[in-house]
Parts: structure tokens; C-alpha cells; sequence
């Protein structure tokens, strides 16, 4: 990919008129999209910027240094109720821009200085879209995975047990608790995450 090939433009359209852009994720963001799967991504108070339309094509980006971490389609708004901005029943504020993935790299981001960004929102060419995008290649293999999570609990019943564990689950989270991972029929290969990350979990290997 040259310089020609990925750069900034003021508006931009395939043929078919479905227009190619780049959105940048505020780094929190990025964190909590790292921690928890969501099937859309939603960015708002976007009222003042020039907006996708519905079946747009998406870069996902994350800055210093720039890299793209997903691609997705601007997708309509679904209905809410609640108001927590991270559920997905919080009501919808204007200027939200809703992306729905079709391909994440937030463990592999590939990098993305060439692209020039004018904000949280810019267009881009479709041909500079396109050699961002081919840069991820194709998506692995899907496979089964186990994934645990172990907490000692101290109850008077089996029950009370259950509601202590998914109170500390809602309370700690991803972000303070780990979880192990292992490939199915290979649980000698189980590995521990926290924040998104590989950690070790063995105190003498430390020393």
C-alpha cells in the first residue's frame, strides 16, 4: 500500500453510491469494546459532523498511532428504554451513529497512518478504504472454546451462593476478574485473561 493509495478526502462513494468513511474510537471506548462482545457499535453527539448513511461501509479506528481495529455497515437506530448509554435498551440520543460489525481486529489491530483523520467522522475514497480493509485478510477459523470463571464463595446455601457469585461477577467484571480460556479437548493449553489480556496467574512464575 503507497501513499497514493490511502488518504484523506472530503467526500467519498462507490458506484452504487454506498459511501466509505472512518470513525475513531474514543480510547474508554475501545477498552470496553475490547472487554465485552457487542454486535453493533454506537457513537453519539455527532450532531454537528457530516454523517454515514444507512449501508455505508465503516473503518473502525483507534489513534496514537492510528490503527484499525474494525469494519462495519451504519445500520438504523434500534428502539430503547433505559438509560445507561452502555445498555442496549438505553434510549438513543440524537446524533447517534450506529455501526454494525462485520469484522473485528480488536485483539490485532493493523496500522493505519496513512489514513488522515479530520475528526470523529471522515470520508474517505473508496479505494483507500479498500487497501485499509485488505490489510486485516481473511478471518481465522471459528473454533470451541471453554471459558471459566472461578470464585470461592462463602454461603449458608447453594442458592445464596449463585446470587454472591453473579453480584461479584456484575461488580468486578472483566476489568478486575479473570477468566481462563482453553481450546475444547485441550484444557492443558488454558490460559488467563484480564482486560482483554493474557495474564499470569501463577505467583512462583513471577519471582
Amino acid at each position: 500500500m503507497t501513499t497514493e493509495t490511502v488518504h484523506r478526502a472530503g467526500a467519498a462513494g462507490n458506484a452504487d453510491g454506498v459511501g466509505t468513511w472512518a470513525v475513531l474510537l474514543p480510547a474508554e471506548r475501545y477498552e470496553a469494546e475490547r472487554l465485552v462482545h457487542h454486535d453493533t457499535l454506537e457513537l453519539t453527539g455527532l450532531t454537528d459532523v457530516a454523517r454515514p448513511a444507512l449501508g455505508d461501509q465503516v473503518a473502525v479506528l483507534v489513534d496514537a498511532p492510528p490503527r484499525l481495529v474494525a469494519l462495519g455497515r451504519v445500520t438504523a437506530p434500534g428502539r430503547r428504554h433505559r438509560e445507561d448509554p452502555d445498555d442496549p435498551q438505553s434510549p438513543v440520543e440524537p446524533g447517534t451513529l450506529v455501526v454494525a460489525y462485520t469484522r473485528r481486529a480488536f485483539d490485532e489491530p493493523v496500522p493505519a497512518d496513512l489514513l488522515t483523520l479530520d475528526g470523529p467522522v471522515t470520508a474517505v475514497e473508496p479505494a483507500a478504504f479498500r487497501a485499509l480493509a485488505d490489510q486485516l485478510g481473511p478471518p481465522p477459523a471459528r473454533r470451541t472454546w471453554l471459558v471459566s470463571l472461578d470464585l470461592p464463595i462463602e454461603a449458608g446455601t447453594p442458592a445464596e451462593a449463585v446470587r454472591l457469585f453473579w453480584s461479584y461477577v456484575q461488580e468486578l467484571g472483566p476489568r478486575e476478574l479473570p477468566a481462563f480460556v482453553s481450546p475444547a479437548g485441550d484444557e492443558l493449553a488454558m490460559q488467563a485473561f484480564v482486560l482483554g489480556e493474557q495474564a499470569n496467574q501463577d505467583p512462583e512464575e513471577d519471582d
